[in-house]
């Protein structure tokens, strides 16, 4: 069986909704489908908890109406049984009334999180409602009733794998599955989510559950590319990508994906393939445990990146400097990118700079500051084993006319990075891509 989720934009509008159904169907195959909710509803979503935040339930109800009449206009496109119609219609209007019914009480963070809920509910229930009128025996399985978090906020794996597995064996007659995305309860009972990786994460945990033979992940993209088309002409897909790989170039900058949410599926050995919803037959992108040897793969960018620089001459033979370095970012819960060292300093990169002006405050306790802000992180990634004679020079001369900050290599064996200013960030990437892919 193999798993296929679909973003906002997949299940948009009504043709959109239609073409997704026409897409999952047309193999004639068991598959699990993973939905969000429809483009824009998260986003109203959250301005109607907002609302309810500020005391304002009239500003909610207005944005909770407005987002009424945009599903009901959305129906007659959908439906042609006027029976499925308002049979649809009479359950978004009940989580409407339910949406309006944290008027008049303390509002909370997990009130928050019920409201979120409501629109992967109402999509995967919109969709159901068409496949079943075309004649698709489809089964709504809630994500409610098998995906939960732990004690630590993480997903409970054995847990989703027992639930799951009675779901599917109680429901075994069925083409298709259907299911929420995003949504899940926490190890109280009470609605959550997922939070990294959304969507994408649900999918890597229930194909990783059930050991699918196949993750799909659809965007309207053709898989990750091999460098950033908005700045670059003349990119072009990546097919192959390792696992670290992916996720290397997720977390520097590729938002086709996150970098977490394939973790799951990499444990199982399940790989994972990016697809395009406006080009179904493209073979898009691979995700698998498999290492092309020899191979650079692809150019990532990550934007306002602040540089800080440590500079003690009490650090040489120092041996508890880098702890105490380390202790203050860890004290404000601030993630640190790139790293690097000398006999006398340490530089490193953050892109959290919430707590910048506590962070470099405690820092000046060990030594002398220096803060350089709006700076970018180039990645590149692909097999960079130093191993493999002559890959970090070829990309270090392709940013020879730009002045590089930092340069990190050897931590990993997928990728080496460079610190630049964000204004050369398009010369750079141009850069890379004539000397690696030209």
């Amino acid at each position: 069986m193999k798993i296929y989720k679909f973003g906002g934009t997949s299940v948009g509008t009504p043709e959109r909704m239609k073409e997704v159904c026409q897409l999952i169907t047309e193999d004639g195959e068991k598959k699990i489908i993973v939905l969000s909710a429809m483009s824009g509803t998260t986003n109203s979503l959250v301005e109607i908890a907002d609302y309810f935040r500020k005391g304002n339930p009239e500003g909610a109800g207005s944005v909770v109406n407005a987002l009424r009449r945009t599903y009901h206009e959305h129906l007659p496109a959908l439906y042609s049984d006027e029976r499925i119609l308002e049979k649809t219609r009479k359950l978004l209007d009940e989580i409407f009334l339910q949406l309006n019914d944290f008027r008049g009480r303390e509002f909370s963070d997990a009130d928050e999180k019920v409201i979120l809920s409501k629109g992967e509910i109402m999509s995967t229930n919109m969709v159901t409602n068409y496949l079943k009128e075309i004649g698709v025996k489809t089964y709504l399985l809630p994500a409610l009733e098998y995906m939960k978090l732990d004690r630590n906020g993480e997903p409970d794996v054995a847990y989703i794998r027992e639930k799951l597995d009675e779901q599917l064996k109680a429901n075994p007659d069925y083409d298709i599955y259907i299911t929420q995305g995003f949504i899940c309860m926490n190890a109280d009972g009470q609605v959550d989510n997922l939070q990294r990786g959304g969507s994408d994460y649900t999918a890597s945990l229930i194909g990783a559950s059930i050991r699918a033979d196949e993750i799909q992940i659809w965007t309207d993209i053709d898989g990750m590319h091999n460098n950033d088309p908005r700045f670059v002409e003349g990119t072009s897909p990546v097919r192959q990508l390792n696992f670290e790989e992916a996720a290397e170039l997720a977390y520097f900058g590729a938002k086709i994906l996150h970098p977490t949410c394939v973790q799951p599926a990499r444990y199982a050995g399940v790989p994972v393939r990016l697809k395009n919803t406006l080009d179904p037959k493209a073979p898009g992108t691979l995700i698998n445990n498999d290492q092309q040897e020899g191979v650079i793969k692809a150019v990532a960018a990550k934007d306002n990146i602040t540089a800080i620089k440590i500079v003690s001459s009490r650090m040489l033979l120092a041996s508890g400097f880098m702890c105490k370095v380390f202790n203050v970012f860890d004290k404000y819960k601030t993630s640190i990118d790139m790293i690097t060292t000398s006999e006398v300093g340490v530089s490193l990169s953050i892109d959290n700079t919430s707590r910048l002006a506590a962070i470099v405050d405690e820092l000046k306790e060990v030594g002398t500051v220096v803060v350089d802000e709006g700076m970018c992180i180039i990645c590149v990634v692909g097999d960079l084993r130093w191993s493999n004679e002559g890959f970090e020079s070829l990309a270090a001369n392709a940013l020879r006319d730009i002045p590089v900050r930092m340069i990190s290599y050897g931590g990993s064996d997928h990728n080496i990075s460079f610190l630049i200013k964000m204004e050369h960030k398009k010369a750079a990437l141009k850069a890379l891509q004539e000397k690696l892919f030209a």
